[in-house]
C-alpha cells in the first residue's frame, strides 16, 4: 500500500506542478473550507506539494517507514493491517491540519500543501512499535527512535509557537502525536507491549 500512496501522490503533485489551477482548487485553505464548504480540501492538500524538493523529502520518508509500519500492522492487526494503514494515513492528513483550520479560518490568503503531517504519523507509529530502533539524523547520526520522537515533538511545538518560517510545524506535531497514539486507539492493550520495550532497555 505504501507504494500505491507514493505513486498517487507523485502523479497528483506532478499534475499540479504543470497546472496552477489544480493547486489553487485543491490546496488547503481554511477560509475556503469553512466559509464555502470546500471540505474536500482537508484531504486533497495532502497529495499536493509545493515543489520537487518538498515532494521528494516526503516520499523518501514515506518509503523509508511505510513498509516497516505495514509489517508491524500485519503482525498486530492481522488481515486488517492494510486497512488500518490506509486509515492512519488519510486520517492523519485530516487531523494534522485541524489546528490550522481553526487558526486560519478568517485568513483568505493562507494556503498549505504537503503530506508532512501524514508522513510524520507513519514515522511515529513505527517508533511506537520499535522505540529503540535507530533513526538517522542527517542520514548519518543514529538516534534511538524514542529520543528522536521527543526532540521532534519539542522542536515542532517550539517552532510552531515562534511562527518564523513557512513550515507547517503544527501539522508535523499533530500528525506525529496522532501516529504514535493510533495503534493504542485501535488496540489499547498494545500499551503493555510498548511499556515492556521501554522498561527492558
Amino acid at each position: 500500500m505504501t507504494i500505491i500512496i507514493i505513486a498517487i501522490t507523485v502523479l497528483i503533485s506532478l499534475a499540479a506542478f504543470q497546472n496552477n489551477d489544480l493547486l489553487y482548487k485543491y490546496q488547503f485553505n481554511a477560509y475556503q473550507i469553512t466559509k464555502r464548504n470546500q471540505w474536500y480540501r482537508i484531504i486533497t492538500y495532502g497529495f499536493l506539494h509545493a515543489n520537487w524538493e518538498h515532494l521528494i523529502i516526503n516520499m523518501i520518508v514515506l518509503f523509508s517507514f511505510g513498509f516497516t509500519l505495514e509489517k508491524y500492522f500485519r503482525i498486530h492487526f492481522g488481515s486488517t493491517g492494510v486497512f488500518y494503514f490506509v486509515i492512519l494515513y488519510l486520517s492523519a492528513i485530516i487531523i494534522s491540519t485541524l489546528y490550522d483550520l481553526r487558526k486560519h479560518k478568517e485568513h483568505y490568503h493562507y494556503n498549505a500543501v504537503g503530506a508532512s503531517g501524514a508522513t510524520s504519523a507513519v514515522v511515529f507509529a513505527a517508533i511506537f512499535f520499535a522505540p529503540y530502533d535507530p533513526l538517522y539524523l542527517f542520514f548519518a547520526i543514529p538516534i534511538p527512535g524514542i529520543i528522536f520522537a521527543a526532540g521532534y515533538l519539542y522542536y515542532s511545538y517550539y517552532m510552531g509557537k515562534k511562527n518564523i518560517d513557512n513550515i507547517g510545524h503544527s501539522a508535523h506535531f499533530s500528525g506525529a502525536l496522532f501516529g504514535f497514539l493510533f495503534p493504542l486507539i485501535i488496540k489499547p492493550k498494545l500499551f503493555s507491549l510498548f511499556l515492556q520495550q521501554i522498561l527492558n532497555f
